[in-house]
């Protein structure tokens, strides 16, 4: 179970990680074409669709998708999945049609609820307008090529999904060239790219849909049982969806009344946070989500359990030593990849601190991406929703005394206190499913544990201390040029992830361990 686990994964992590680097390409010639303020407006129309992509394709549908095609595919003829397959995707874009002409009418007063820091500058708010004009319309394609993305994973088809996403970085990159920074449109390139590229992600899928026997035309489903099913599944998904993403509009909001280029240092700060997340993290959970709902469907309450396990350590054996270079190495790491064009002195030390704030939860959103899988695996949708809830709620509450004591005091980097709370969400939801898996007796943890978290710790701490006696200061940072950044981050980087699994080896962690989820 283990190796075909590894296998897939790897290949998931390996076809992310391409994307991620182009995705870090993206916002290095975002950065320095545009810099910090400059961006402000396009990151605003970018996040509105991303926040319901979230929502509708990566959030409930999926959660909710995933377990009821997986009955039909065990239990049904094939033509039976090619049916639900096509009245998915007929009813899927019909909600969605309606939803983005709804949003490209009311684009204006999204960004006046939204980007409440805009109301000061007409210009911006008109601009961000336009912007969410072009950039709403993604939700709608981008949920669609999840849909179908799920279904190519059912069928053990990973690496085509996980590639998708390469052609929305290559299509911003390639639009940030065709007009020069300095002619005002040159923003709005940025909106078409995001437009077009939904559209380009949601054909490159089909021909392997095709090949899978399930392109059908889709056609309106609403009276099918099946789909009521996941209508009915994604209800309480929704709930905790929606609270997710009033809570980031939250942040966003309040940034945007920090000044400009608040809204931007958050987004470059959690680009580098995502960064690991999706290498590991988001990989892990996609591929454990199928292999899951299978086992519940064949009452394998062992597996089930030990598939978790494997996820947990899997995510673990990268996802610390992630969490201490973020948190050690978050200045070099910002001067070395953004520090270039428009880019400033101040942007660096803005979004370091962003960084910082994030590196703090890292472990808690890598946490929560393996752990929810074992409960919508299950079809168990409503707990999951009621702790992140829970988490969500106090992180609000969070976000605004936070960020009012700082603006109270002054205190010229109040938009850390945003980043600072949504890692405190990530960690009490993270505990809360934990915690209930356990008690359920969903999770029981593999024997070995206790070994398996001394070896990391220590191979943590060996890292740490090689990081701090290579990065030094930010200062000696900043006073380099970009090639000599380069080097050295490269060489600090290979010293510590050397220390790292050098010392997991003189522990006695080796490859098998891993893969047979025994240490």
């Amino acid at each position: 179970m283990s190796k075909a686990l590894f296998k897939s994964t790897s290949v998931v992590s390996a076809l992310t990680l391409l994307s991620r680097i182009l995705g870090l390409v993206r916002d290095v010639t975002l950065a320095a074409a545009f810099g910090g303020p400059m961006l402000d407006a396009f990151v605003v129309a970018q996040l509105i669709p991303n926040l319901g992509r979230r929502m509708f394709a990566e959030g409930a549908f999926s959660q909710a998708f995933i377990p009821v095609f997986t009955e039909t595919k065990t239990h049904q003829p094939h033509e039976d999945v090619r049916e639900l397959t096509a009245v998915v995707m007929g009813t899927l874009g019909g909600v969605l049609s309606v939803i983005t002409v709804i949003g490209c009418v009311a684009a204006p007063l999204m960004v006046w609820l939204f980007a409440p820091g805009f109301h000061s500058d007409p210009a911006k708010a008109v601009l961000g307008a336009d912007l969410l004009r072009w950039t709403f319309p993604y939700l709608m394609f981008i949920s669609l090529t999840s849909m179908v993305g799920s279904v190519l994973n059912m069928y053990g088809q990973f690496a085509v999904p996980a590639f998708t996403p390469v052609i929305l970085n290559l299509c911003i990159i390639g639009s940030a060239f065709i007009v020069p920074d300095s002619n005002p449109r040159a923003v709005y390139m940025l909106a078409y790219a995001v437009c077009a590229a939904g559209i380009l992600q949601f054909l490159f899928q089909l021909p392997w849909l095709a090949r899978l026997r399930l392109l059908a035309r889709p056609r309106w489903g609403w009276s099918d049982p099946r789909v009521r099913r996941i209508a009915a599944l994604m209800g309480p998904v929704m709930i905790g969806s929606s609270v997710a993403q009033v809570s980031l509009l939250l942040n966003n909001s309040l940034a945007t009344l920090v000044g400009n280029g608040a809204v931007s240092w958050l987004y470059y700060g959690s680009r580098l946070m995502e960064f690991p997340t999706g290498i590991f993290s988001i990989a892990l959970g996609t591929v454990i989500l199928p292999s899951l709902s299978a086992q519940h469907v064949q009452r394998s309450p062992q597996q089930f359990s030990a598939t978790l396990d494997w996820g947990l350590r899997a995510m673990l054996l990268l996802g610390m030593p992630s969490a201490v270079g973020l948190i050690m190495l978050g200045g070099p790491l910002v001067a070395t990849i953004f520090d270039h064009g428009h880019f400033s002195v101040e942007d660096v030390h803005m979004t370091t601190d962003v960084v910082w704030a994030y590196g703090l939860g890292f472990l808690g959103f890598s946490l929560v991406k393996v752990l929810v899988p074992g409960f919508y695996a299950r079809q168990e949708t409503r707990l999951p929703v009621r702790y992140a809830m829970i988490g969500l709620f106090v992180g609000m509450a969070a976000s605004l005394s936070m960020f009012g004591l700082a603006r109270w005091l002054h205190f010229g980097a109040a938009h850390v206190v945003l980043a600072l709370s949504t890692s405190l969400t990530a960690w009490i939801n993270a505990m809360l499913l934990l915690r209930r898996l356990r008690r359920d007796g969903i999770y029981q943890p593999a024997a070995g544990w206790g070994r398996f978290s001394i070896r990391l710790l220590l191979a943590c701490m060996a890292m740490a201390g090689v990081l701090f006696y290579m990065a030094g200061g930010l200062e000696s940072w900043l006073a380099a040029d970009k090639w000599a950044r380069a080097l050295r981050l490269t060489e600090v980087v290979l010293a510590a992830a050397a220390a790292y699994f050098a010392v997991l080896a003189l522990c006695g962690l080796r490859p098998r361990h891993f893969r047979s989820a025994r240490g």
